[in-house]
């Protein structure tokens, strides 16, 4: 008999997820609108959608945001990807960058929209201060150049601990905070969770569901299997542990965003 409850539970599971996601794909785009704060006068498209992906290292587009890539690319927004650095921890640095552009196509970004930066004081080591005027530098200058309405990046915890991470949004934080961001951009920061919800990606789906965020982006099977695909594009990368997260993470399945409040706000700057 309980062999019978199991499987009836996995079933019934597996039903609501896939309903779920079918009414996400419907939805999103209202959750964009109010996240954005579109005008009501129109009925807005996914096209009215000028993203810029803020990361610190080729790999973390797939990494932490390949749900939310691969999604918005569904809705035709027009997605950009501004990197920090270009890898170059174990003077990898020439390959990482071919890497970048390679899980990029895979996940719908084209060539042209992505701007890999190569800075002597923005390294890519996790012991490195980046000075937050500098990367709040190289941030709002390429905002101004390309009018973006909606920019994404790490939360205070940086998904993994990473210096680097947590430098960007430190950043974003206080170009937010002393006035650079236009009124009519979003900002959005990646939720980070506790080791246990990370690498319990399918018992996680209903949680990132019913837990109050900004926005939730997810996909379903086809989505997993695109977000691997640029994964498997970083072949420097791919140590055994690797193969783990691609199975078990959430953020190869779901990204969770929280809003990152504009106005003024004391923030140390160094």
């Amino acid at each position: 008999m309980s062999v019978y409850l199991a499987i009836f539970i996995i079933l019934f599971y597996l039903v609501w997820m896939k309903c779920s996601y079918y009414r996400h794909r419907r939805t999103l785009l209202k959750s964009l609108e109010h996240v954005m704060n579109f005008s009501s006068s129109r009925e807005a498209s996914g096209s009215d959608i000028r993203a810029l992906l803020v990361t610190a290292h080729p790999d973390d587009e797939c990494m932490f945001f390949a749900p939310t890539i691969i999604r918005l690319v569904e809705l035709n927004a027009s997605i950009h990807l501004l990197c920090l650095s270009e890898g170059n921890y174990y003077n990898q640095g020439t390959q990482r960058k071919q890497e970048l552009l390679n899980s990029c196509a895979v996940l719908g970004i084209p060539g042209s929209r992505v701007t890999i930066v190569d800075h002597k004081k923005l390294p890519d080591d996790p012991k490195a201060e980046w000075r937050i005027s500098l990367v709040s530098s190289v941030i709002v200058k390429h905002m101004r150049a390309h009018s973006f309405n909606m920019v994404l990046t790490f939360d205070g915890r940086g998904v993994s601990g990473h210096a680097n991470h947590i430098a960007i949004h430190k950043a974003v934080s206080h170009l937010a905070s002393t006035g650079q961001v236009p009124n009519d951009c979003c900002l959005l920061s990646l939720v980070t969770v506790g080791l246990l919800r990370k690498y319990f990606s399918f018992l996680e789906l209903p949680l990132s569901c019913l837990l109050p965020s900004s926005l939730c982006c997810f996909v379903g099977s086809q989505g997993y299997r695109q977000a691997k695909n640029a994964m498997f594009c970083h072949r420097t990368q791919l140590l055994w542990f690797r193969y783990l997260y691609i199975a078990f993470s959430r953020y190869m399945f779901v990204n969770t965003f929280q809003m990152i409040p504009q106005g003024p706000k004391n923030l140390k700057i160094y």
